[in-house]
């Protein structure tokens, strides 16, 4: 079960990066308590900050990339560890 729920639990967090009409529609965007990274993203292109928006946006590529890529490894040591026994 520990895998299940290990990837299951990455690949929210995954997700959940990504979520943006959810949060803005229920939780509001304030800043430095509510806002989320994609409503960061958000409000820097409407202020026109294109440097700050394309930096967060980068960031929060390389986060997802670093949950997938955690997800892959530990998939792959736990078949190894289930062919062992």
């Amino acid at each position: 079960m520990l895998p299940g729920i290990i990837t299951g639990a990455l690949l929210s967090f995954a997700r959940s990066l990504g979520e943006f009409g959810a949060t803005l529609m229920v939780a509001g965007s304030i800043p430095g308590r509510t806002q989320t990274l994609p409503l960061a993203i958000f409000d820097a292109a409407q202020r026109g900050d294109r440097s700050q928006a394309n930096l967060l946006a980068l960031f929060l590529t390389l986060a997802a990339i670093g949950a997938l890529l955690i997800i892959r490894r530990l998939g792959t040591r736990l078949a190894d560890l289930g062919g062992r026994g």
